[in-house]
């Protein structure tokens, strides 16, 4: 990041931290802190994208976490958004994309720790090995997970989740049996090479634009327990649970502190709304 910009970041968070402070402590009497839902989906050190986290960033992050939050599933998070109540800071880890790095160090770290984590990956790049067209046009080629491996971390305790079979913008897509490969065969192939349930499903990209209330409603058909966006925003007891709102994070700690800590900026993001079974 750059210098000028991190102190910028810095000053804006230590200068909104009375206010912070306050909204925590009216949130924990009310019952209504927020479920964090955060995403990442590489790391290594070679920052061959700029979605890569440093290995060293990556374990000062999640040592930061743990010794503020109480780090836990989709499963956990989705029950404290569904019961209406929540008054300890909750936070659930997630990839996207299914790199192989991430069994280097990240996914190893968090099995050691305990911390539980949801992993989204692309079928087709996983079942054929071919890389990530979005990387093949950076002109690099890191490797996608292997089934393999997939299933050791599934044996670890890591939940394997949806990313889509080819890493499409379901916001584009209008075709319906098109849509329905994407999100409904997607699982049954996963499902398959695994030989486990897939109960997850992520929007690629994940922005406003790249959502539709038909890959919802399919989503919720091929009958998956609750599905991620990645436009930001915190998740609130009584929200519905099924649309778990993420927020994506990057190589450095001061992005994760603002995000995290309710950034005034970010405390009223508009929630996509889709009221399960209308389409």
């Amino acid at each position: 990041m750059n210098p000028w910009k991190e102190a910028a970041l810095n000053a804006y968070y230590w200068a909104t931290s009375p206010w912070r402070w306050w909204r925590k402590v009216l949130a924990v009497w009310s019952e209504r802190v927020p479920v964090a839902v955060l995403m990442y989906h590489r790391v290594a050190d070679d920052a061959a994208t700029p979605w890569t986290v440093s290995t060293r960033m990556f374990c000062r992050q999640m040592r930061w976490l743990a010794e503020r939050f109480d780090l836990v599933s989709l499963e956990e998070a989705q029950r404290r958004i569904r019961r209406g109540s929540n008054y300890q800071p909750t936070v659930a880890i997630t990839f996207d994309d299914g790199y192989a790095d991430n069994c280097r160090q990240a996914i190893p770290l968090l099995v050691k720790h305990r911390i539980p984590c949801t992993y989204f990956v692309t079928v087709h790049n996983v079942l054929s090995g071919e890389p990530f067209t979005h990387d093949l046009l950076r002109g690099v080629s890191p490797a996608p997970n292997t089934v393999e491996q997939l299933r050791a971390m599934a044996d670890a305790g890591i939940e394997i989740g949806s990313h889509t079979y080819s890493h499409a913008d379901l916001g584009r897509i209008h075709d319906r049996r098109l849509l329905e490969h994407e999100v409904v065969n997607s699982r049954c192939d996963l499902e398959r090479a695994l030989g486990r349930t897939v109960r997850y499903f992520a929007f690629p990209f994940g922005q406003y634009e790249n959502l539709s209330r038909a890959a919802f409603a399919a989503a919720e058909r091929a009958g998956y327990e609750g599905v991620c966006s990645a436009y930001g925003g915190l998740n609130y007891p009584g929200d519905d649970a099924f649309h778990l709102q993420r927020m994506g994070i990057d190589d450095d700690m001061i992005g994760l502190k603002n995000w995290i800590t309710g950034d005034p900026r970010r405390m009223f993001t508009a929630r996509f709304v889709y009221e399960r079974g209308e389409v």
